[in-house]
């Protein structure tokens, strides 16, 4: 049988074992998928003895995303954009690392949401990892303008300067923001503090998504603070969903439905009712 796991420290919380069982029931796949606890130092050498023992693949999860680039013996370009793997598959000696985070968030948008990005015009908060990893998925798809916002500026329009030949990408800072987006992601970490970086409401307009990478039991106080607003808001359940189902592709070859998973991890956080906006 197959064997896949998700790596991390702490991991008991993953939800990833659940989302896999419930694809390979669902495509016919046969294939075992557990948790590995990795030491904090020890990632490199867990992964190496998973593949001794006949391992096929894995998703990485905190905090040794940046472990899995540097163990990578080949990239796509997404995860050598994004600096950073979440994603490995084993093929004999190589060890190729992907980053299926981004496509995630973008299929979790315009498929599942129903909100084109072609045109629109993005904001993306943040400058970190998450960002990183979702700027090439995004610039993909072709959006008008695409403006990055971090609390430090300088931060952004480093990042946004190695992607601008992917796209119209720039950098600005929270003060500086002007005019309404079709679609303002926050992929920083204030959610998990119950804080809401330093928007202007003026960034809200009728019918702009608010996505909030962050999930849980509870709208998170961003999509609290977007919908005052009169933004539509979404959080990132349905991205943890479509980026285990892209690595469930990159794997296997067969890409399951999200629909039943989505709805399953809904009823587990007691939001059987919570839309997909």
């Amino acid at each position: 049988m197959d064997a896949y796991v998700v790596i991390g420290n702490p991991i008991a919380h993953s939800k990833s074992p659940e989302i896999h069982a419930q694809f390979a029931a669902q495509t016919g796949q046969v294939l075992s998928y557990e948790r590995l606890l990795a030491p904090l130092h020890g990632f490199a050498d867990s992964v190496r003895t998973f593949i001794g023992q006949g391992g096929r693949g894995a998703n990485v999860t905190l905090p040794f995303k940046l472990d899995a680039h540097a163990l990578a013996t080949r990239l796509t370009e997404r995860a050598r954009l994004a600096g950073a793997v979440n994603t490995l598959r084993f093929d004999g000696a190589e060890i190729l690392g992907d980053n299926t985070d981004g496509a995630g968030l973008v299929a979790d948008i315009v498929h599942n949401a129903g909100v084109a990005l072609q045109g629109k015009r993005i904001l993306l908060m943040g400058a970190g990892g998450a960002s990183r990893g979702a700027l090439l998925p995004l610039l993909e798809q072709r959006p008008g303008e695409l403006v990055l916002v971090n609390r430090t500026a300088a931060k952004a329009q480093e990042l946004a300067a190695q992607f601008t030949v992917y796209g119209n990408v720039a950098a600005a800072a929270y003060a500086d923001l002007s005019g309404g987006f079709d679609v303002v992601v926050n992929a920083t970490s204030a959610s998990l503090d119950a804080d809401v970086p330093p928007l202007p409401v003026a960034v809200f307009q009728p019918g702009t998504l608010a996505y909030d990478m962050m999930y849980g039991a509870q709208d998170t106080v961003f999509m609290q603070f977007a919908q005052r607003h009169g933004a539509l808001a979404r959080d990132g359940l349905g991205m943890l969903v479509e980026q285990a189902a892209e690595a469930f592709f990159l794997w296997r070859g067969v890409r399951p439905r999200t629909d039943e998973v989505f709805a399953s991890l809904r009823r587990q956080l007691g939001r059987p009712d919570a839309a997909r906006t």
